[in-house]
């Protein structure tokens, strides 16, 4: 996880938390710095889980009211990649990725690739649509699943 990409999101919370009136709390702090400081996707048990690593324990709403919050200040995106849990990643701040999914092992894979992105723009000029997001999600099996061993 790139700094700057951290720190626009520290900025974005702090901004939203002083607009909104909102106080800081040990727990809320340390729950945030675990998530930005985690690589990819974690559900909540997961995020919990790591939390509870640095502090013992931690109960499951108040991981759960964290990330509504961060989600609210624009900083969490919620994904579901067809599993039951749902899983959170940090958002994007002017850059964009996509992911594979693996539906033997769950395993996801980020990337970025800029012609498909030329393409989706120039496929929603050709149609004279303005695009406000977009989600691209390819799913299949991973290198491992394909061996027949879970990576």
């Amino acid at each position: 996880m790139s700094t700057e990409r951290i720190e626009a999101a520290r900025e974005r919370l702090s901004r939203y938390m002083s607009e909104q009136g909102k106080k800081n709390t040990r727990q809320r702090d340390l729950i945030v710095e675990v998530f930005l400081k985690a690589e990819g996707h974690l559900s909540l048990q997961e995020l919990q889980a790591l939390v509870r690593k640095q502090v013992g324990t931690v109960g499951y709403a108040t991981v759960y009211r964290t990330m509504k919050l961060l989600m609210d200040a624009g900083v969490a995106v919620e994904r579901n990649f067809g599993s039951d849990a749902a899983c959170f990643e940090l958002a994007e701040f002017g850059t964009h990725h996509d992911h594979l999914i693996c539906d033997g092992c769950g395993k996801i894979i980020e990337f970025e690739d800029p012609v498909i992105e030329e393409r989706q723009e120039w496929i929603a000029r050709n149609f004279r649509f303005q695009v406000s997001r977009h989600r691209h999600e390819i799913y299949g099996l991973c290198e491992g699943c394909v061996g027949g061993v879970s990576s």
